[in-house]
């Protein structure tokens, strides 16, 4: 039942809705004209020439200079492809749909960002350097020993990847092109991943790192003149406030509130009961999915370990970190301004009008930015900020397909293969790519129909139910010495085996449309994903605190060097080298070399004979057209072993940089709360 208070702001919002221009329920045949052309053409000239420059700059045959950029990136490049790896498509589509239909509160996602990439660079990026992993399962390898641990992460990592970042991402990108340039979603697929996989394949993740530094001009350029085109078309910042309210479709039932704006709208803190994000679950839950996403993500991570110094790392997190200030103003409030402008399309309520106008019955919020961008901004700069839609979804996208590609080829192949040649492993990481693309296409209509059409809203539920678990192993590594392997193993396998079937659930009973009754079973909806992201956090810390307590603790080699309390120990030294003795009878080892060495210059000429000219091309493209190397392939950088120094005057600089950032932080949650 309502109160006296929401009945007076509920009839104050219809009195003034009435007043406001309606519009058709169709949406706008505006198109790319001449000038946007042109901009593309110019963006997608000089993505490809930043890609070709990166593909001739770096070694690309080997598995280091393909997966980590030859660990040389500097600050700079790290922060800005950590950001352009986390603000995809998806991003756009669903900040700005998730403000068209719920205000503010989404923001702290991006929020929690700022100090969860703090924690990464200042907790957990020491750990990781000094144990000398490339792979995030590769140091619960090391961490916990046996095979099971680093195999099922590998394997829920996949499929995070699957579920909540590659079909996300197609779609949104796809979901734009198609309201830009009227193509058949599909279409619009196939399309943007051919141009993603040209130098996603070919460059590895130099190229992904330095065609993202570009992105992200591009994406901030853009998304930042739109931001002034839209406030400028409300008034600013007050005009929003008070026309939001007002954003009411035509068709609004005079008995229902559904389709009415929140009233809490503009505070970051809503109800724990009735909002789409509860003050409850965004103070406690989305921490959880920050740390996973940030602290422990394959993504994320291997763009720090691919800096040449600890500092070179936390001065790319900071960077990113300042960025992350950024997406409340570029993409939350102009979904809020869409909905202003466009009540009848953004806020439709019924099924048959949201089919109508978007294909999606189940709700159009998804539409608000691209169809902001159609329809308020001038030829030009829409083909510019088409140009950083595209630029979001293939920095994201390209981001993934490297990172899936090395936790494959690392952490399963490897091991199911564990005298592979380092030819194969780049072969297959290739492949895999490809085959990932496939799966997750596949994926994209259950995306397009679950939470009722709200996109931000389906990648953070399932996140909640798959990454908690990864979160407390990850933790207990890091910072509890006694944590063990069958405490670790058997919490994530419990963990895991819970959330998967909340989320089988979740798309078993789909979400009532509003007004209709809720027949779901209670832990479906009544528990919001964000606390039932807390309660799969406490059942695997429950676990592994008893089951490790219960079993032997671990072994020294499994501590040294991989906790925070460790990470300064000194390395074990090295046993000196037998001494060899030399059968006369045997072959000398100059012959054997000789031997070889002729082998060697023979077998590319012979190759070269019997190899046509179009597997030649590929294998230049790809990196792999020096010699093949079928020598077993050893542990990936076995000697190496990065220094925690760090220059006293360029740290006194980073940590000043820290403090102002926590500062920033703390005033974004005090000032919208």
């Amino acid at each position: 039942m309502k109160t006296a208070t929401e009945g007076v702001f509920f009839r104050t919002a219809r009195s003034l809705a009435s007043t406001m221009k309606p519009e058709e329920n169709v949406i706008s045949h505006k198109k790319l004209n001449t000038t946007d052309i042109t901009v593309l053409i110019i963006y997608f000239v000089f993505v490809i020439l930043v890609g070709l420059w990166a593909m001739y700059k770096t070694k690309r045959s080997t598995v280091k200079g393909y997966f980590l950029a030859g660990r040389n990136m500097t600050w700079c490049p790290i922060g800005a492809s950590l950001f352009a790896s986390n603000v995809g498509s998806g991003h756009f589509i669903g900040l700005a749909g998730s403000g068209a239909s719920s205000g503010i509160a989404v923001s702290v996602y991006e929020w929690s960002g700022m100090y969860a990439l703090m924690m990464l660079a200042w907790l957990f990026l020491p750990i990781y350097i000094a144990s000398g992993v490339t792979t995030m399962p590769e140091y619960l390898l090391k961490r916990f020993g046996g095979q099971r641990i680093h195999f099922l992460i590998a394997t829920l990592s996949l499929f995070a990847y699957i579920f909540t970042k590659i079909s996300v991402d197609i779609y949104a990108g796809a979901l734009f092109i198609h309201l830009a340039l009227h193509w058949d979603l599909y279409l619009a697929v196939i399309s943007l991943l051919i141009i993603t996989a040209v130098y996603t394949v070919g460059g590895g993740l130099a190229a992904v790192i330095y065609t993202d530094t570009l992105q992200t001009v591009i994406m901030l350029l853009g998304a930042m003149i739109l931001m002034v085109f839209a406030f400028v078309e409300v008034d600013g910042y007050s005009g929003l406030k008070k026309k939001y309210f007002t954003a009411i479709p035509k068709n609004q039932d005079p008995n229902s509130t559904c389709g009415l704006p929140r009233n809490d709208a503009f505070h970051i803190f809503q109800d724990p009961v009735t909002s789409d994000y509860p003050w409850t679950g965004v103070i406690f839950g989305v921490t959880v999915l920050s740390s996973w996403y940030w602290c422990t993500d394959q993504v994320i991570v291997q763009r720090t370990l691919s800096s040449k110094s600890i500092l070179h790392a936390k001065g790319g997190s900071l960077f990113a970190a300042y960025l992350k200030i950024l997406p409340i103003f570029i993409m939350v409030f102009p979904g809020m301004i869409s909905r202003v402008l466009y009540p009848n399309l953004v806020a439709c309520i019924d099924a048959d009008t949201c089919r109508r106008v978007c294909g999606n019955p189940a709700g159009c919020t998804d539409i608000a930015y691209p169809l902001l961008v159609m329809e308020l901004l001038p030829g030009g700069l829409r083909g510019l900020m088409v140009a950083a839609m595209v630029a979001a979804l293939m920095s994201s996208l390209t981001s993934i397909f490297n990172s899936a590609s090395t936790l494959f080829t690392m952490d399963i192949w490897h091991h199911l293969r564990p005298h592979c040649s380092e030819w194969e492993l780049m072969v297959v990481g290739r492949i895999f790519a490809l085959i990932l693309v496939v799966v997750s296409v596949l994926w994209i209509p259950l995306v397009q129909s679950s939470q009722s059409g709200k996109l931000f809203i389906y990648i953070q539920s399932i996140t909640s139910y798959l990454t908690p678990p990864i979160v407390v192993v990850f933790m207990a590594g890091c910072f509890w010495k006694r944590a063990n392997e069958k405490g670790a193993f058997w919490s994530l396998a419990a963990g895991f085996l819970v959330g998967v079937i909340r989320m089988v659930l979740d798309f078993v009973f789909i979400a009532p449309a509003c007004g209709e009754e809720d027949k779901r079973p209670s832990i479906v909806g009544k528990v919001h994903f964000l606390h039932f992201a807390l309660i799969l956090v406490l059942l695997t810390m429950l676990v592994l605190v008893v089951l490790s307590l219960l079993n032997p603790p671990p072994q020294p080699e499994q501590i040294s060097r991989l906790t925070w309390y460790t990470r300064f120990d000194k390395l074990p030294e090295k046993p000196p080298e037998e001494t060899v003795v030399v059968d006369d009878t045997a072959p000398s080892a100059e012959a054997t070399s000789d031997k070889m060495d002729t082998t060697e210059e023979l077998s590319p000429r012979a190759d070269e004979k019997t190899e046509s000219r179009a597997m030649h091309l590929l294998k230049w493209f790809c990196g792999m057209s020096t010699k093949r190397v079928d020598t077993a392939f050893t542990d990936v950088e076995e000697n190496y072993i990065a220094s925690l120094e760090e220059n006293q005057r360029m740290s006194y600089l980073v940590n000043v940089n820290l403090v102002i950032c926590l500062a920033a932080t703390i005033f974004l949650y005090a000032y919208f709360a």
